[in-house]
């Protein structure tokens, strides 16, 4: 995750930008998963920018795994995402 989120604070605005919906469909495949598994309705994860993303994934990540999503398929997702934005 780390490594994510230093990737994305070091990317060109412009690269960002294009970069900014394949991060937020992860980040809200993540949260619909996550309230899946807490019986909970699936909620929007709001598009604030480009400058928040990478928070925003931090967070739904952390609730992904508290709330018992495969920590392998987790950080598969995550490296794939890692390996797009590289």
């Amino acid at each position: 995750m780390a490594r994510i989120v230093r990737r994305w604070h070091e990317l060109p605005q412009e690269r960002a930008a294009g970069l900014a919906p394949t991060v937020h469909e992860v980040t809200q495949a993540l949260a619909d998963e996550t309230a899946r598994a807490c019986g909970r309705p699936a909620i929007d994860v709001p598009q604030l920018g480009v400058s928040v993303l990478a928070d925003q994934l931090r967070v739904i990540t952390y609730d992904a795994l508290q709330a018992g999503l495969d920590p392998t398929e987790v950080a598969a997702r995550l490296t794939a995402l890692r390996r797009t934005i590289a």
